[in-house]
């Protein structure tokens, strides 16, 4: 695998995210030059920028190694979503384009038609496409790029099912971008909080040698009454 210098991260931390370096294992810059078909000097600032994030720790006499984070620790990162999603979509509604509004309802008609013909195979990349367009409409790099990265690790920590109802499910997320339309911050922000609470129910963790912890997230499984929510 020949990849550009610059992404040596990137495809590092995927590799990562997908279970290719288990956690706890070495990660040697001779073989990651090698695996990705660049010099040491990207892959030691690739494992720096990795350490940052928390999916990589130095440890003496090892060197770098695949993180092995807690259960509270990846109990901390589903209620941080559940706190900066939220603020996300009330920032959205405050400074969303109309480029942006174009992707999301682009988003939410193919992912609502898909939901109702049961065609479930592309439901979750959507979603998670959906997801990042609102957090982007937020205006704020800051909260984007945290955001981003608190999904990767989620992705990491998480085995994701899919939503027990994928039509209401949508017609959440469709009701997130009118509020953002009309400029609604606190509309938004709460449909999202209740969105965001009741997706959490779908995650499993994830534990090294012993599969996936069968327990679910302890969160709301009500469905999101939005006919209550203020408009």
């Amino acid at each position: 695998m020949r990849i550009p210098a610059h992404s040596v991260c990137t495809a590092i931390r995927d590799d990562i995210v997908a279970g290719v370096y288990e956690r706890g294992s070495r990660l040697t810059e001779e073989l990651l030059a090698r695996r990705y078909g660049v010099s040491r000097v990207p892959v030691r600032e690739a494992l720096r920028t990795l350490e940052a994030e928390g999916f990589v720790v130095t440890r003496r006499h090892a060197g770098a190694c695949v993180a092995e984070p807690t259960e509270q620790e990846a109990s901390d990162l589903l209620e941080m979503r559940m706190l900066l999603e939220p603020l996300g979509a009330s920032r959205a509604a405050q400074r969303r384009t109309e480029a942006h509004l174009k992707v999301l309802r682009g988003l939410v008609r193919l992912g609502q038609e898909r939901a109702r013909r049961g065609n479930s195979e592309d439901l979750r990349s959507l979603g998670g496409w959906f997801h990042e367009t609102l957090t982007q409409s937020s205006g704020s790099h800051a909260l984007a790029s945290t955001l981003t990265q608190l999904r990767h690790k989620i992705a990491w920590m998480y085995a994701v099912e899919a939503p027990v109802n994928p039509v209401e499910s949508w017609a959440e997320h469709g009701a997130i971008v009118d509020a953002v339309a009309r400029g609604d911050s606190e509309r938004a922000r709460a449909i999202t909080a209740l969105h965001t609470e009741r997706a959490t129910v779908v995650h499993r963790l994830r534990f090294p040698g012993g599969g996936d912890r069968q327990d679910r997230v302890r969160t709301s499984q009500h469905p999101v009454n939005m006919t209550g929510l203020r408009h």
